[in-house]
């Protein structure tokens, strides 16, 4: 079993890695991550919140 951590992403990244982390993480395609984040930004409103604190807790 292969121990994997979460990272902001470093090569793959637009404003601070988050979503490129993520779709590193679960080995996606990161568009998929930006899409569901920029949706879930919309449908929920509390998006662009849970990208900063994404942003401050994750380490690069």
């Amino acid at each position: 079993m292969e121990n994997k951590r979460l990272y902001r992403s470093t090569t793959n990244y637009m404003l601070a890695g988050v979503c490129g982390g993520i779709a590193e993480y679960f080995n996606i395609d990161p568009t998929l991550v930006r899409l569901a984040w920029v949706l879930f930004c919309c449908l929920g409103g509390s998006g662009v919140l849970a990208y900063i604190v994404a942003a401050i807790i994750i380490p690069k």
